[in-house]
């Protein structure tokens, strides 16, 4: 579909939440001092004493991991109710501004047209793509979609929250990593079209560019997906990593639709951080 002339657009404004790394350590309980063996039996105290440290050493490590785990634990779950618990326009700010984010490192600006209800990931996702989320459990979706200042792009962002912890995400992160699962295009994420806007046209065939990253330190997979706002057919799409990549001259390259996909990705998933960070944050 033609883009609409007369689409109203966002008001401009620059978007740079601030990325907060969250509080890891733990404290360390003290050992008491033992007193000194006067007696004959020294040697078998002393192996006792030995042990009795050794085991106090022992319970203080054990306690502080444990403690941590905890501390990780209720972070992990604090970050899955986020999708609910934060405003629409914090999730998915109206603008986005990425500096130097294009090609050459021009400036880019994308306005927010469309936001869809919260889904499963079996609503949300391709088949495939669904099922590999199985791994992590799919707690809910939230998608969106963006168009960039001159209206001729499109791209849905989304997130996936999952049930798992640190461990099943790297585990997830890494076998993206070692299969080139990212790269796959039959594990390219959905688009959301909106009828009444440049977004009206984008469909699964209109899919240009995409890109999927899975966190280690939060249950969060985040992606986006994009393409011409004229609605062509793209048949040789190319992962982000690719289409942004010195000297490609492909349509979707020239355009800069993998670096759409990967800065409107990046700066959603920056502020997710930030409203985490602010949401776990323990006060002094």
């Amino acid at each position: 579909m033609t883009p609409r002339p007369d689409a109203p657009r966002a008001p401009l404004h620059a978007w740079a939440p601030p990325e907060t790394p969250a509080e890891m350590t733990t404290r360390l309980r003290p050992v008491r001092p033992r007193r000194p063996v006067r007696t004959l039996g020294a040697v078998a105290c002393v192996v006792l004493g030995v042990g009795l440290i050794g085991g106090a050493a022992a319970g203080t490590w054990l306690t502080g991991d444990s403690g941590a785990a905890d501390d990780e634990r209720a972070r992990d779950a604090e970050v899955r109710t986020l999708w609910h618990s934060l405003p629409v326009d914090t999730l998915f700010p109206r603008t986005l501004r990425g500096d130097d984010a294009g090609p050459g490192g021009a400036d880019r600006v994308w306005s927010r047209v469309a936001v869809a209800p919260d889904t499963d990931c079996v609503s949300a996702l391709d088949p495939l793509l669904a099922r590999t989320m199985d791994q992590v459990g799919c707690v809910r979706v939230v998608r969106a979609t963006y168009t960039d200042a001159t209206a001729s792009s499109v791209t849905t962002v989304g997130m996936v929250f999952t049930e798992a912890e640190r461990d099943g995400m790297l585990a997830l992160h890494n076998r993206f990593t070692t299969e080139g699962l990212g790269d796959r295009r039959d594990l390219m994420p959905r688009t959301l079209p909106a009828e009444g806007t440049v977004a009206a046209g984008f469909g699964d065939r209109q899919r240009a560019s995409w890109t999927v990253d899975v966190l280690t330190e939060a249950p969060l997979v985040v992606f986006a997906v994009s393409g011409f706002a004229d609605g062509r057919e793209v048949r040789e799409p190319q992962p982000a990593s690719d289409a942004t990549a010195d000297g490609v001259t492909t349509a979707a390259a020239q355009a800069g639709l993998g670096h759409d996909a990967e800065g409107i990705a990046g700066l959603v998933e920056r502020g997710l951080r930030a409203s985490a960070a602010r949401a776990t944050e323990k006060p002094e």
